[in-house]
């Protein structure tokens, strides 16, 4: 990986001098930034318990030479100064799988986006065919960019599924049953680069802490709802993955709802408050005419009876199944993200609903509940973000 600029290298410098702590009190705020990204001088303090005076004249120096570049922001409502790291010339990419598309994000180790592009998919796509479809675009777009391939660090993909993170391989369960039993070697192999592979829901929490409006928040539930029902953990400012990597896998049963106008399966909690990425009303919405989500957020939104109404009983039940999880994390934010978030209030205000249900009061009354401030952009976004902070790793 290439240097950060500005920077003495290891063993150049006299251990016991004020400068070699200098140095190292610089390293250990380049490190948080490459893990965190973008942050406050107050977060970097916090972060690495230096003092907010040294953080401050660290920071000077760093922008002197360049490693950094500052901007002032708003924070809690006072303001701040907010630092990121400047360009090295490294590259991280960032890779989001759906059903019907593949979205890719070019991003310097600074968390500065310099590319991204979206193609669509066919339904049911042979999976190392889409991932030829995703190499090739990558090259495009490295290409267009005048971007050397030595320059990518590592590739980051999201898949709606559950992954081994013991051996990168996706495991039964997923969303797209055609990615079941696909492995990181064959996607290195794919698109010629080392490869990270995450499930979708935890790369869009990922994403919401170091990227969107929400960064610094220590505790959250990102819940995805689309053609399927994710969620991804953020605890104590870090994604959770628990022993596998299978955290954050609600279940919600479905039964079938016969109507002519729009036969859905409608979800139903079970006993144990879990959510499934598999099952769940809304993510299950298709009839035999081929009801799509955008199908349902257009119904939605024209305000077909119908359609509300399963979005009702739905949202109720993943607000259930989230304040159970909230009861045992007790997070201060919930994220709604996924393709039927522009619903508004016809989806969260059934979440926060079912929330109440069955969340202790006092959690319930302290947790907020919000779309995403991300977008569609959030997963790949997070599978950026995931290779820039494996940068940190290699740069030990």
């Amino acid at each position: 990986m290439t240097a950060t600029p500005g920077l003495i290298p290891r063993g150049a410098r006299n251990p016991g001098s004020q400068g070699a702590l200098r140095h190292l009190n610089q390293e250990r705020l380049v490190e948080f930034l490459l893990a965190n990204g973008p942050s406050t001088q107050a977060e970097l303090a916090r972060g690495t318990g230096l003092s907010t005076a040294t953080v401050s004249n660290i920071v000077r120096d760093m922008s002197a030479k360049g490693v950094v570049a500052t901007s002032p922001v708003t924070s809690s409502g006072r303001r701040a100064l907010l630092v990121q790291l400047t360009d090295t010339g490294d590259i991280a990419v960032g890779v989001d799988f759906g059903r019907r598309h593949v979205r890719i994000v070019l991003s310097t180790l600074g968390y500065d986006v310099i590319a991204e592009e979206q193609v669509a998919l066919e339904p049911g796509y042979d999976v190392l065919g889409g991932g030829g479809e995703a190499s090739a675009l990558l090259d495009r777009m490295l290409l267009a960019g005048g971007y050397d391939r030595e320059s990518v660090l590592a590739v980051g993909v999201g898949i709606p599924g559950p992954i081994d993170r013991r051996t990168g391989t996706v495991l039964q369960g997923a969303i797209l049953p055609e990615w079941v039993g696909i492995t990181r070697r064959e996607l290195e192999d794919v698109f010629g680069f080392p490869v990270v592979v995450d499930n979708d829901a935890n790369l869009g929490a990922l994403a919401e802490v170091t990227w969107g409006a929400n960064r610094g928040e220590r505790n959250l539930i990102f819940v995805k709802i689309g053609t399927g029902i994710g969620a991804g953990l953020i605890l104590n400012g870090q994604p959770y993955y628990g022993f596998l990597g299978i955290t954050g896998r609600a279940r919600a049963h479905a039964r079938r709802r016969a109507r002519r106008d729009l036969p859905l399966r409608q979800p139903r909690l079970p006993r144990d408050g879990r959510v499934d990425q598999r099952d769940a009303g809304v993510a299950r919405a298709r009839d035999r005419r081929g009801v799509t989500t955008a199908d349902i957020l257009r119904r939605g939104l024209e305000g077909d009876p119908a359609v509300l109404r399963v979005v009702r009983d739905a949202g109720t039940a993943i607000g259930q199944a989230i304040g159970n999880i909230a009861n045992v994390i007790n997070p201060e934010l919930v994220l709604i993200g996924g393709p039927l978030v522009g619903l508004g209030d016809a989806l969260l205000d059934p979440i926060r609903r079912g929330i109440q249900q069955n969340a202790l009061p006092i959690i319930a009354g302290t947790t907020t509940v919000r779309v995403s401030s991300l977008g569609d952009r959030a997963e790949s976004l997070g599978a950026a973000a995931i290779v820039i902070q494996g940068a940190l790793a290699g740069n030990e």
